[in-house]
């Protein structure tokens, strides 16, 4: 027999991380619109950096290869890491959790 606690902790989970990927997949939205599609700088596109990497790897390497235009976006729309977004669901502070 599944642990009970285990079970609903793993569903609980679930909700947050489908809750997380549409919030990841707004703020892309909304990043490609206020940059006109700018998202990478030129080390980035020399690179392949997919601009949607950038939303979800680490802030360090979202900084290094991010165009000005993003950057500027960010100033404004922060960028939640997942450990962020978490918080944010658990204490009831998430504005986007539709996917």
């Amino acid at each position: 027999m599944a642990s009970a606690i285990f079970t609903h902790a793993a569903e609980r989970w679930k909700e947050m991380r489908d809750a997380y990927d549409g919030y990841i997949k707004h703020a892309y939205d909304q990043a490609l619109e206020a940059t006109g599609g700018v998202l990478v700088n030129r080390l980035g596109r020399s690179l392949h950096i997919d601009g949607l990497d950038l939303f979800t790897g680490s802030a360090h390497r979202a900084q290094r290869y991010a165009s000005w235009e993003l950057i500027e976006h960010w100033q404004h729309t922060p960028r939640l890491t997942l450990e962020e977004f978490e918080a944010r669901w658990v204490a009831g502070e998430v504005e986007y959790v539709g996917a």
